[in-house]
């Protein structure tokens, strides 16, 4: 038996058949839903049922209960009870279109023992590099492998930066981008994604950030940076060790360009001579900033964190439509 699924903004229609997810479904009818992880951890599916209702096989990493009972669903891992009416409305989310390019090694160099800073630059963007700080690219290796990775800098010259970590027997981040020399060509298709920042919330930004989700947040902040218009920004980051805050003098300087800036930096295994924050990041945050129902609120990282740092927020009265995430997901082969 199939589900008819009709999407509100477009009236288009499409036909879901016994065990398909939305996603695969509107995939197979030419139907391009935003997507990325297929995991639903991302949460870069996510749209709102308008009519009907849906079930998951599991419930998904990247919809907070709330947000379900709101009426989101995520097309990735959601199963039709019956037919539906969806709405896929992005408001002020309209983005370029990806493309891909061509774009040459600059420097390849680590920044801890398991982060690799990569720049690139893509000659044919010089004059045109288009993406909202924040996104991210799909980088092809010449053997063919296909991996995303968020854009650490700001438009700029048609120079980009990203902090890769380097996952033991990866295939790409372990045996091809170490061995990459300045002059090398890589094939990078942008921009992908829908984690960036929406000015027209204009609410207090707490952000969230493990591992080298730092990354886009950190594009994201470099481009409010001496911004009048700048909210006052609190910035959580959760490593476990000290050397592994691989920005923290950069980050500490911050504060001279952006309004009202706090950065705190947590560590799940501190040794004896940090003096700083221990824990989970996202406690660290609560512990500090108590009612979040003000704020907006940026996730980047991993998907555990983001599961739980979004109900510890939600609990403290945050708005699930001020909750924006990224999660991050690896992949060895």
């Amino acid at each position: 038996m199939s589900h008819r699924i009709q999407i509100l903004e477009t009236q288009q229609a499409f036909f879901v058949e016994r065990g398909e997810t939305l996603l695969q479904a509107a995939l197979k009818a030419g139907i391009a839903l935003p997507h990325d992880c297929q995991l639903g951890g991302c949460g870069t599916c996510r749209l709102k049922l308008v009519e009907g209702e849906v079930r998951y096989e599991e419930e998904p990493m990247g919809l907070a209960p709330d947000e379900a009972a709101a009426g989101y669903a995520l097309a990735c891992q959601a199963q039709p009870v019956g037919d539906l009416v969806i709405s896929t409305a992005r408001e002020d989310e309209a983005c370029a279109e990806p493309m891909r390019h061509r774009a040459r090694i600059e420097a390849v160099r680590p920044l801890t023992p398991t982060v690799l800073q990569v720049r690139l630059q893509v000659p044919d963007l010089e004059a045109a590099l288009d993406y909202r700080p924040g996104q991210y690219l799909k980088l092809i290796a010449a053997e063919g492998q296909a991996r995303s990775f968020s854009m650490a800098s700001v438009p700029q010259g048609g120079s980009i930066e990203l902090h890769v970590r380097r996952i033991p027997g990866g295939a790409v981040t372990d045996r091809i981008l170490p061995g990459l020399a300045p002059g090398d060509a890589v094939e990078v298709e942008l921009p992908h994604g829908n984690f960036f920042y929406r000015a027209r919330d204009y609410r207090p930004l707490l952000m969230v950030a493990t591992g080298t989700g730092i990354a886009p947040i950190k594009a994201i902040l470099e481009s409010l940076m001496d911004d009048p218009d700048c909210p006052p920004v609190s910035l959580y980051w959760g490593m476990r060790e000290e050397g592994d805050l691989y920005l923290h003098e950069q980050i500490e300087g911050w504060a001279e360009r952006l309004y009202d800036f706090r950065y705190v930096p947590v560590l799940s295994r501190g040794g004896a001579g940090w003096q700083g924050r221990r824990g989970y990041v996202h406690h660290a945050a609560v512990d500090d900033l108590g009612d979040l129902s003000e704020h907006a609120i940026y996730l980047c990282g991993s998907p555990d964190m983001i599961r739980d740092a979004r109900q510890a927020f939600l609990d403290r009265g945050a708005s699930t439509e001020h909750i924006y995430a990224d999660s991050f997901t690896f992949q060895r082969d």
